[in-house]
């Protein structure tokens, strides 16, 4: 199948083919056709399948092949500035040859910007794609012009719920006009995103792509470490390879700072990324990693749905996520639009039960590489206990490689096994890469 097979306008063809696109990803496929019936539609589909384009081409069409008044057509609402601006970009690209316009709409940004925000908002951008606070904060002083939206699309909507924006997301519902296409996208579909489903959705088409998996040619690796050796692995790790494009996930902005002051004294053409860095200083980090001027990003969880960069090799966890769904969508940014790539988790004595509960929600444990053995000695992989095990003095020669295996045959629970993938990488055969 091909893009001309949805009859969408030509000069959308034409804005697909100037990006490169050619083939209908699966989630593409299935939605895009629902969406030009008029039916609301609730998706689940991995990150990096395409999702953004399934919801953006057919509403542009539908924007420049209906006749609308010059107000607000349609609205996307999502959990993170990055997402904001990534689509945005991305919506850019695609209506290039068309007369729609649009503007990403978000918080952390100057008087200037909430002003031009504030004037597109009351003059009828096309399309406003916003983070949920800065939306009410224009819509409560009564000038954004929504009385004639026709769709209303949540991206990331289980992103957002975690996230507390429930009861935001209701508030911005109740401005809207009741007669409207809703659209709602999302990883993963608990309960609650059930629930925002009944009160928004008017007899949605569901549609599943691959929930909660990584993609099959992602290889994961993890070592397992105590706490004051995950630095000098991951300058291990990136030590004389030809990486393109590395990014690598700390738990707080803390870790973040301090692990990029310690890879930039490499000599590392490094970036960094966390929530004291303003909006433009993120923005420009990101162009540049995008770019290739950056090729290591250090990054909060910030990034981890709101980052659009191609042939990412390698993406580094060096604090364990919080949970499932956070290492899906951090280790997501590799191996995207069918390339490969490695994903490589750094467990401490205290993560290894929440890295066990992620091995458990994959349905497969991940291989544990042998530490390099001028690290010294690493901690049994236990996930059973509560804290891990106590720190063994080493009089030479590591032997984490049997430890962590668990047993020489690679049979036992412990050894694991690169998912979806037989390749094999120098990171799972050697601790010295």
């Amino acid at each position: 199948m091909n893009f001309n097979e949805f009859s969408l306008d030509p000069r959308l063809l034409e804005g697909i083919g100037a990006m490169g696109f050619t083939i209908p990803t699966p989630v593409q496929t299935q939605v895009i056709p629902k969406i030009l019936e008029g039916k609301d539609i609730i998706a689940s589909a991995q990150t990096g399948t395409g999702k953004t384009a399934a919801f953006l081409l057919p509403v542009v069409h539908k924007i420049i092949t209906t006749k609308h008044d010059e107000h607000i057509k349609a609205l996307v609402i999502v959990p993170t500035r990055e997402l904001a601006v990534q689509i945005d970009q991305h919506l850019e690209g695609l209506s290039y040859f068309t007369h729609v316009s649009n503007i990403a709409v978000y918080g952390g940004t100057d008087g200037s910007s909430f002003n031009r925000e504030k004037q597109a908002l009351s003059e009828g951008a096309d399309i406003i794609i916003g983070t949920p606070g800065r939306l009410i904060a224009h819509l409560s002083m009564g000038y954004v012009k929504v009385n004639t939206l026709k769709y209303l699309i949540l991206d990331e909507a289980d992103r957002m719920l975690d996230m507390g924006f429930f009861d935001d997301i209701m508030r911005i519902i109740s401005f809207l006009p009741e007669k409207r296409q809703n659209l709602l996208f999302a990883a993963t579909m608990p309960f609650k995103i059930r629930e925002l489903a009944r009160k928004v959705l008017i007899n949605p088409v569901e549609i599943n792509i691959a929930i909660s998996k990584p993609a099959d040619k992602v290889l994961q690796v993890a070592y397992v470490v105590y706490d004051d050796q995950k630095n000098a692995l991951v300058k291990h790790l990136l030590q004389g390879r030809n990486l393109r494009s590395v990014l690598i996930f700390c738990s707080t902005k803390g870790k973040t700072r301090q692990l990029f002051k310690e890879l930039k004294v490499t000599g590392s053409v490094i970036g960094e990324i966390h929530s004291d860095l303003d909006q433009k200083e993120r923005e420009n980090v990101l162009m540049q990693f995008k770019n290739r001027k950056v090729n290591i990003l250090v990054a909060t969880d910030i990034v981890s749905r709101g980052i659009d960069v191609e042939d990412i090799d390698l993406v580094i966890n060096y604090d364990v996520p919080n949970d499932g769904e956070d290492y899906i969508h951090r280790i997501g940014r590799t191996a995207r639009a069918e390339a490969e790539g490695i994903a490589i988790t750094l467990i401490s004595e205290k993560e290894q039960r929440k890295f066990r509960q992620i091995e458990e929600m994959l349905g497969n444990p991940v291989m544990k590489s042998p530490l390099p053995s001028h690290l010294g000695e690493a901690p049994l992989y236990n996930p059973g206990k509560a804290g891990g095990n106590e720190r063994r003095k080493s009089g030479g020669r590591s032997n984490q490689g049997r430890r962590n295996d668990g047993n020489k045959s690679g049979s036992g629970r412990n050894s694991g096994s690169a998912r979806g993938s037989g390749r094999r990488s120098s990171y799972g055969r050697s601790g010295r890469g």
